[in-house]
């Protein structure tokens, strides 16, 4: 067990490399009632995608943002005409997921019924094993859940897989991936998350028990091997090692949990501290880590600080406004426009949580002459910098392309503060804006399929071109084989040795 100092009013303890072996180990037997692969009639789904296309159309805010209204309505009309025979609820996502992908929103995105994602939390399949990082036109190994495997190692670039290119790989699999606008780099990195490539790769070219993977040796030269679809629990020396751990109890999985989702380490000597945060969601006591840490941070005079969002997929705004008024050095606003197009849409009986919606609407927007209902407090209100604890020290923001929603705001109101220095690579989120805040799903009567469905349309600064980009970092660090291999923080070390030439 490691102990981490994380700051002297709190203590954490951290068992490295365990949160993913209990994941693995919390499956339970499959739901011998559910079928996953219970067919639909083409009748059934013409059905539900009608609805589909109806309810996006009829509802979201920024449906035609980045794609005309023609070029999507040809993408509706393909993936209608694509329904020629039954389908497995697995295969209707993947085509809607197609189709929703033109769309141009991150926010908007194709979910399973919730039989299905039930029936995946509890059913033990055998998964694709390799975790592999995709950046440009490399695609590493970062890791591999078959221990046995001595060839598919850490760095190990793969070049095919049952002979076809990585490239063509990646570009097939992207045409289904969500983003905003066209931030490239949150399809980059999503494909990169473990399960990811593996569950999108199935999805478009079918099941497969084994694969054929071509790779660069360490002289060179390329090779071939094949791996097989993992199965944990045939795994026996695996399995002695999870009998061996004695699982934490109640009060220190919560200690863990927490300490994943944020945490702040200070190197004293260095002068530096590192903060990571993973979410800014509710229930993870933020607004007392915050304070708690930029106290201690006064207290101790640190002059840099490193903020870590790589792995932030948002939340709640009004935490990482909170985080923003530690740091900005003037009043800043959270957008120049953010409205929905109306308050409820024709297809209410298929949304969830459609009254929360109605009452939340009626209490924070109001019709302006363009006929949108506006969120004017966000409009008008500029957000003051605390005083007390302010943080005056340099700031160095690590970005990726899973730093995405809330967090790219956070990012947004701090870009180009002269004592703010962004490292790494481009946001998934919008740079111009996005389309989010009250998020509920639409469900499809016949499958149960689900998908987002973002109510409000954002503009963070109308002054900036809308491009489509992310927020683009002052200093681009990008992944490498060798960091990979050696298995050091690129970003992170890059920042260090940064800070180390500036004294």
């Amino acid at each position: 067990m490691q102990k981490i100092l994380v700051h002297k009013h709190l203590l954490v303890y951290c068992l490295p490399g365990l949160f993913y072996l209990f994941s693995l180990s919390s499956c339970s037997a499959s739901h011998k009632s559910f079928n996953p692969d219970r067919t639909f009639s083409k009748i059934q789904l013409q059905e539900d995608y009608r609805m589909f296309r109806n309810i996006l159309e009829d509802g979201h805010p920024s449906l035609y943002w980045y794609t005309s209204k023609d070029t999507l309505d040809t993408y509706f009309d393909q993936g209608y005409a694509a329904i020629k025979d039954s389908m497995t609820e697995p295969e209707f996502r993947t085509l809607l997921s197609y189709v929703i992908a033109k769309v141009h929103c991150g926010h908007t995105s194709v979910k399973f019924s919730k039989a299905y994602s039930k029936y995946q939390d509890t059913a033990r399949v055998a998964q694709f094993p390799i975790g592999i990082k995709f950046w440009d036109d490399t695609a590493a190994v970062y890791t591999n859940i078959n221990r046995a495997d001595t060839v598919l190692t850490r760095g190990t670039v793969i070049t095919a897989i049952n002979n076809r290119p990585m490239a063509s790989i990646r570009d097939s699999l992207f045409s289904y991936m969500v983003t905003d606008g066209y931030s490239i780099n949150h399809k980059y990195q999503t494909l990169s998350n473990l399960g990811s490539f593996g569950g999108l790769y199935q999805a478009v070219y079918g099941k497969a028990d084994s694969f054929l993977i071509r790779y660069i040796d360490p002289t060179g030269i390329e090779k071939e091997t094949w791996t097989k679809r993992y199965d944990f629990r045939s795994d026996s020396a695996f399995q002695r090692f999870r009998a061996s751990i004695r699982r934490p109890g109640r009060r220190q999985r919560k200690a863990n949990n927490l300490f994943v989702t944020r945490n702040i380490q200070i190197d004293t000597a260095g002068n530096t501290a590192v903060m990571s945060l993973t979410t800014f969601a509710n229930g993870n006591h933020l607004r007392s880590f915050f304070r708690k840490s930029f106290r201690v941070l006064k207290e101790q005079q640190i002059k840099n600080l490193v903020i870590d969002l790589r792995l932030n997929g948002g939340g709640n705004v009004a935490l990482s406004n909170r985080l923003t008024q530690y740091l900005s050095d003037h009043p800043f606003k959270l957008s120049d426009s953010l409205y929905a197009s109306r308050r409820l849409t024709h297809y209410e009986r298929h949304i969830n949580n459609t009254w929360q919606a109605l009452f939340f609407m009626e209490l924070v927007t109001r019709r302006r002459a363009d006929g949108r209902y506006h969120f004017g407090y966000f409009e008008r209100h500029y957000f003051k910098p605390k005083n007390r604890d302010h943080y005056n020290g340099h700031v160095y923001v690590l970005t990726g392309g899973n730093t995405f929603s809330a967090s790219t705001l956070f990012v947004n109101a701090l870009k180009g503060q002269s004592n703010v220095t962004i490292v790494g690579e481009e946001t998934g989120g919008g740079a111009y804006g996005n389309t989010a805040w009250f998020i509920p799903d639409a469900k499809l009567p016949n499958t149960g399929v689900r998908f987002r469905l973002p109510r409000f349309r954002m503009v963070m600064d109308k002054n900036r071109p809308k491009d489509g980009h992310g927020i683009i970092p002052d200093i681009t660090v990008k992944p490498t084989t060798k960091a990979i291999r050696r298995g050091y923080d690129v970003k992170l070390e890059y920042v260090r040795k940064l800070i180390g030439s500036n004294h």
